[in-house]
C-alpha cells in the first residue's frame, strides 16, 4: 500500500474553488481598458460630428477693441440657436471644439480645451471657459504654425470626428515660420479641412505691410481641402454674423456655391471639391515674407 506523505495534498483545490477562481480571473481581464491590451486608440474615442479648432490671430496689428470684438463675436455664436441646430442636426448630435489664440512662430495658446458640444447648455460652459481668460496679444504673423499647432490637437484628444477642421482667422499674410501653402498642404493630406476668415476691416495698425487682397491670399494659399471656403470681414459690426454663417456652413457639411461677382461682405470664396492650392500657381504665398524681408533691408541700410 502506498504511504501519502504529509502535505502532499496540502495545495489541492476543489473543484468549485477553482471554478470560481477561473471566473474572477476572466472578469479582471474583460475590464481591462482597450488601450491596456494594446488595442487601438481610436476604438475608445468618443465619436462626434466634427472636430473644430478655432484658431484666432490676436497678433499686435490688432487694437484691444479688436480683440474683444473677436472674443464677442466666437462667444456669441456658439450660443446662437442657427449654430446649435446645426449642431443638434448632425448624425451623431454633437461636435468638439477647441479655442487657440496664434501669432508669431512661438505664440500659440490653448484657450479652451477641447470640450464636446451637444446643446445649448454644453455651448455656455464653453463660452464660460472661454470668458475667463483674457486675450492676450503677441508680435509677428505666423499662420503657418498657428496651422501646425492646430494640426497636433488633434492627436489623442479623446474624439473622432466625421469631419476635422481649422478655422483660422487673421489680418494680414505669414511672415514668419514655414511657407503657408506648404504647411497647409500637410494638414489636408492628413484630411483635415482648413477655412479661413480674412480680417479686411483697416481699422487696426495699418501699415504699408498689409495685404491689400487678403482674401485672394487666404483663398491661394491658407485654405484647402474638400468644401473649404473664404468668408471676409470688412467690418467690425458684421464679424459676429460672418462667425454664425461660418460655424453654421461648417457644422451643416453642405458644398457652398462659388460666387465673386457680390459685395466682399458677404461673399463665400468656395473651393468645394477641388484642393486650393491648385490655385497658387497664380499667387504670390510668399509675400508677407518677401515683405518682412524688405522691412528688415530698409531697417538696415538706414
Amino acid at each position: 500500500m502506498a504511504r501519502r506523505t504529509r502535505g502532499s495534498h496540502r495545495f489541492a483545490l476543489p473543484v468549485p474553488v477553482m471554478v470560481l477562481a477561473l471566473i474572477v480571473v476572466l472578469a479582471l481581464a474583460m475590464a481591462v481598458p482597450v488601450r491596456a491590451l494594446g488595442g487601438s486608440a481610436a476604438e475608445a474615442d468618443e465619436v462626434v460630428d466634427v472636430e473644430l479648432v478655432l484658431a484666432v490671430d490676436v497678433s499686435l496689428s490688432m487694437s484691444p477693441s479688436e480683440l474683444n470684438i473677436q472674443r464677442e463675436g466666437y462667444m456669441a455664436a456658439l450660443v446662437h440657436e442657427r449654430v446649435i441646430a446645426a449642431i443638434r442636426g448632425g448624425l451623431h448630435g454633437k461636435i468638439a471644439v477647441t479655442y487657440v489664440e496664434w501669432a508669431g512662430e512661438t505664440s500659440q495658446r490653448l484657450v479652451v480645451p477641447w470640450t464636446r458640444i451637444a446643446s445649448r447648455k454644453d455651448a455656455e460652459a464653453f463660452v464660460a471657459l472661454l470668458t475667463a481668460t483674457p486675450a492676450r496679444s503677441a508680435r509677428r504673423t505666423s499662420i503657418s504654425s498657428g496651422l501646425l499647432f492646430a494640426e497636433s490637437l488633434f492627436e489623442d484628444n479623446g474624439f473622432r470626428g466625421m469631419k476635422r477642421v481649422v478655422d483660422v482667422s487673421g489680418d494680414g499674410p505669414n511672415n514668419q515660420g514655414p511657407p503657408v501653402d506648404a504647411t497647409r498642404d500637410g494638414l489636408v493630406a492628413r484630411g483635415i479641412v482648413v477655412n479661413g476668415l480674412p480680417l479686411m476691416t483697416n481699422s487696426g495698425m495699418t501699415t504699408r505691410f498689409d495685404v491689400p487682397d487678403l482674401d485672394r491670399y487666404y483663398a491661394h494659399c491658407v485654405i484647402g481641402g474638400p468644401g473649404s471656403f473664404v468668408i471676409p470681414v470688412t467690418e467690425w459690426s458684421h464679424f459676429p454674423e460672418t462667425i454664425r454663417r461660418k460655424l453654421v456652413l461648417e457644422l451643416a457639411g453642405r458644398p457652398t456655391i462659388e460666387t465673386a461677382s457680390s459685395g466682399r461682405d458677404t461673399r463665400v470664396v468656395s473651393v468645394v471639391a477641388r484642393p486650393a492650392q491648385a490655385l497658387a500657381d497664380d499667387y504670390d504665398c510668399l509675400i508677407g515674407e518677401k515683405m518682412w524681408r524688405d522691412r528688415q533691408w530698409f531697417w538696415d541700410d538706414n
